[in-house]
C-alpha cells in the first residue's frame, strides 16, 4: 500500500535501479563490480530524488489540503495567515490557494458580521437608552396629574407642557431613526432638481432667527460669497443637511456674541458649502466620531440642549446618497468649520414658456 512517500520512492528506486542494471549488464565487459556501482547509485540518487520530488509536491501539498479541509469543518481561519504566493503549474499547489482564499473570504464575512452584532447591541442600547429619557420623563408628569395634581390648573398646564415637549423630543427620535433607515437602505430616493442654494440657507438662517436674537448669535453669509448659485440636487434633503449644521452651531456656541457664517465656492463642476462658526469647538480626538449615531462631545450638555444625538449622523448619510461627503475642521474653544460640495445646477430660464 503506498500510504507514504517513502514507500513510493523505494518502490521507484528499486525499480529504475534493477532496470539501469540488468540493461548494463547485457553490454560485455561491464565487470560485476561495476554493476553493483551502478545498481547503488541508481538506486540511491533515484530514491533521493523521487522520496522529495513525491513528499513536497504530493504528499506535502495533499496534507496541507487535508488540514485546511479539517480546520474549515472546525471554522478554524487561523491558516490563511500563511503564504499567499500564487504558484502557477503544480495542480495541488493551486488547490491550496484556492483554499486559502476561499478561507480569506469567509474569514472576512465572519469579522463583518461580529462588527454588525457589535454595531447592532451597541445600537439597540442607544436606542433604548435615548427613548427612555422622554418617555419615562412623559410618563412621570402624566402620573403626577393622575395622582391629584391635575385638579391644580397652573400646575396642570405646566406639566401637559412638560410631556407634551418630551413626546415632541421622542417624536424627533423615531423620525431621525426613520430617515436614517430609509436612506440607507434606498427607502427614499433623492429627487434631484435645480435650485439657488443661497435661497435655501437664508430660508435656514430665517427658520432660526428668533432664537438666534435672544441668544446673542449673528447668521451672515460670508462677504465673498457669490449671489444666486445653484446647485442640483435633493432641495428637501440638502435643507435637512443645512438646517442640522446650523443647529448644531447654535446649540455649540459660546456664551459671548456668537456669530455662524455661510460662504460657497464654486468651480467648473461643483459648488463647495461651507458652514462656521466660532463656538466652542470640537476636541480634536472626538473630530472622527461625530457623526456617529448617538455620539455626543459633552453628552450632559447635549441633553440639556435638546437634540436627538443623530443629526450628523443624518447628514453624513444624505451627502453620501449624494456621492458626496462631508469634512470638518475644528479647534477647541475656536470653532468649528463644516464643508461639503454638491454638484453645480442650471439657473432658471424664467423667459421660457
Amino acid at each position: 500500500m503506498l500510504s507514504s512517500s517513502r514507500s513510493v520512492a523505494l518502490l521507484i528506486a528499486t525499480s529504475v535501479s534493477i532496470i539501469t542494471t540488468s540493461f548494463l549488464s547485457l553490454v560485455n565487459g561491464v565487470p560485476v563490480d561495476g554493476l553493483i556501482v551502478v545498481l547503488v547509485l541508481s538506486f540511491s540518487s533515484a530514491y533521493i530524488l523521487t522520496y522529495f520530488t513525491v513528499d513536497v509536491f504530493i504528499f506535502g501539498q495533499i496534507e496541507k489540503i487535508n488540514d485546511r479541509i479539517n480546520k474549515l469543518k472546525g471554522k478554524d481561519f487561523s491558516f490563511i495567515k500563511d503564504d499567499k504566493k500564487r504558484i502557477k503549474g503544480n495542480p495541488l499547489i493551486r488547490i491550496n490557494q484556492e483554499i486559502l482564499t476561499y478561507a480569506e473570504s469567509k474569514q472576512n464575512e465572519i469579522d463583518q458580521l461580529k462588527k454588525a452584532e457589535s454595531f447592532r447591541r451597541e445600537f439597540i442600547a442607544d436606542v433604548s437608552h435615548e427613548l427612555k429619557t422622554p418617555i419615562f420623563a412623559a410618563q412621570g408628569f402624566v402620573h403626577t396629574l393622575l395622582d391629584g395634581a391635575v385638579k391644580d390648573k397652573n400646575v396642570r398646564i405646566k406639566f401637559l407642557k412638560k410631556a407634551a415637549k418630551s413626546l415632541d423630543g421622542l417624536d424627533r427620535l423615531v423620525q431621525d431613526l426613520l430617515t436614517i433607515s430609509q436612506v440607507e437602505t434606498g427607502v427614499i430616493k433623492m429627487e434631484m432638481e435645480n435650485f439657488n442654494i443661497n435661497v435655501l440657507i437664508q430660508e435656514v438662517f430665517d427658520q432660526f432667527e428668533g432664537k438666534a436674537e435672544k441668544k446673542d448669535i449673528e447668521l451672515l453669509f460670508d462677504e465673498k460669497c457669490p449671489i444666486d448659485l445653484f446647485v442640483f440636487a435633493d432641495r428637501h434633503k440638502i435643507f435637512q443637511v443645512v438646517l442640522n449644521l446650523v443647529s448644531n452651531s447654535i446649540k455649540y456656541r459660546k456664551e459671548i456674541h456668537t456669530y455662524i457664517v455661510a460662504n460657497l465656492i464654486e468651480d467648473e463642476k461643483d459648488v463647495e458649502i461651507i458652514i462656521r462658526d466660532n463656538g466652542i469647538g470640537i476636541p480634536e480626538e472626538q473630530i472622527n466620531r461625530i457623526f456617529e449615531r448617538f455620539y455626543r462631545i459633552d453628552k450632559s450638555r447635549s441633553r440639556e440642549k435638546g437634540g436627538t444625538g443623530l443629526g450628523l449622523s443624518i447628514v453624513k448619510h444624505i451627502l453620501e446618497a449624494h456621492q458626496s461627503h462631508i469634512s470638518v475642521q475644528s479647534k477647541l474653544n475656536e470653532g468649528a468649520q463644516f464643508r461639503f460640495k454638491l454638484k453645480k445646477g442650471q439657473a432658471y430660464n424664467w423667459l421660457k414658456l
